[in-house]
């Protein structure tokens, strides 16, 4: 029994979070007085019973409103539930609402060690990783000022700096990846990669489908305050997505947008500027040697080619590239990436990345389809730029095949 609730870092039964909506402030004094509700019950969270084992990344996914924030909430002690029990082996760092404990008139410092004993840390253990959390957060003498006259961005270095150097066994991420932009969002990335590769348990909740499945061992679904489905990544992912492709309408055809709004994508891109984050430089998308935005495709016979220069960035491994083919309503047909691939990408003699892709004889059907492209890191999961829609082709065919791809085959005898 002892081993078992040593490999227990969470269990919670028969958890509930209800809130009481009064519609008028008189009802609060009608119910003190008669002792009878005069309230409705709202429930965030219903009888939800879960246990994650020591070392599991357990993914949370639904739609908005569906509990999730509650659910975290409870788990990171900032909520109470109103009924069930909860059982918690181990530190827990919540990457919440970052920096909500701050008090705006202290000092950056004084934060720190305020948020350091709030977490339960003594004194001389925040005094061993102070110096830690001020390098990692970058801030500068702002360290030493009141977070009152913070910018954002120095608000939540700090606030995810102390979050994550409390060393924790449990670690609460609601749904970003990393926080702020640029060489921090990489920096951010990393220290949570690192908790993962250090077998940390880690619950994670996001939007992004693909993040999910990467990262996650098991994935629970939440919907209307109760779990729904949990199980492993594809399954529960794929039933999920499905509902919400079912439930989404159909997206506008770029093709109804003018000709400046297209020829805007280009423009954008020619204009960055090289920043120390790797960054999208150039898409190009070719269809049988010609160059475009909006392509005519032959089934079964036009080659479709990619070609996407971005820069490398500084201090950071080579990115990777990926690239997906979409209906109109949104929905992935295929996907091809360099990290899944095994491709490691090449420079260029300007030293900017370069990818290109080839897809032969492209087998789709008729009907209209979008391709998006992704800058992301060498593991293929950090995502630093999508660019959505940066071609549009018309596929049309000779044939009466239905479907939206043609998969070889053979008649037998």
């Amino acid at each position: 029994m002892e081993s078992a609730m040593k490999e227990t870092a969470i269990s919670m039964q028969g958890i509930s979070k209800y809130y009481k909506f009064y519609e008028k402030e008189i009802d609060r004094a009608k119910e003190i007085f008669t002792g009878k509700p005069f309230y409705q019950k709202i429930e965030a969270l219903k009888e939800t019973s879960l246990d994650v084992s020591k070392g599991e990344v357990l993914g949370v996914i639904g739609q908005n409103g569906a509990g999730k924030s509650t659910l975290l909430k409870v788990l990171s002690r900032t909520l109470l539930p109103s009924t069930g029990e909860i059982e918690i082996n181990g530190r827990v760092a919540a990457l919440l609402e970052l920096g909500a404990s701050f008090h705006p008139e202290m000092t950056g410092k004084e934060n720190v060690y305020l948020s350091g004993a709030i977490q339960g840390l003594n004194t001389k253990d925040i005094d061993r990783i102070y110096g830690e959390v001020v390098n990692f957060a970058d801030i500068g003498d702002f360290i030493n000022r009141p977070v009152k006259t913070y910018s954002s961005g120095m608000f939540v270095r700090l606030a995810f700096a102390i979050a994550t150097h409390i060393d924790p066994e449990i670690l609460i991420i609601d749904e970003a990846l990393s926080v702020g932009d640029g060489a921090f969002s990489r920096k951010s990335f990393d220290r949570i990669m690192d908790f993962k590769d250090a077998g940390k348990t880690i619950l994670f909740c996001s939007h992004s489908m693909y993040q999910v499945e990467v990262l996650c061992d098991r994935v629970v679904w939440l919907e209307n305050g109760s779990i729904r489905k949990m199980g492993k990544p594809v399954e529960v992912i794929t039933e999920y997505t499905e509902l919400l492709r079912m439930a989404a309408p159909k997206e506008e055809s770029i093709s109804t947008t003018n000709q400046l709004e297209k020829e805007s994508f280009q423009k954008e891109l020619d204009e960055k500027k090289v920043k120390n984050i790797p960054s999208i430089r150039n898409v190009q998308v070719s269809a049988d040697g010609v160059l475009g935005k909006v392509h005519k495709i032959d089934s079964g016979k036009s080659n479709l080619e990619v070609s996407v220069i971005f820069d490398i960035g500084e201090g950071v491994p080579l990115a990777s590239v990926a690239v997906a083919i979409s209906r109109g309503d949104g929905r992935i047909i295929t996907s091809a990436g360099s990290v899944n691939d095994g491709v490691t990408l090449s420079t260029n003699d300007s030293g900017q990345g370069v990818a290109k892709i080839l897809f032969p004889k492209l087998p789709l059907l008729r009907g209209n389809y979008f391709l998006d492209v992704a800058l992301l890191c060498e593991k293929g999961i950090h995502l630093y730029e999508n660019v959505r829609q940066a071609a549009e082709f018309n596929v049309e065919q000779k044939g009466l095949e239905r479907g939206i791809v043609k998969l070889p085959h053979e008649w037998l005898d």
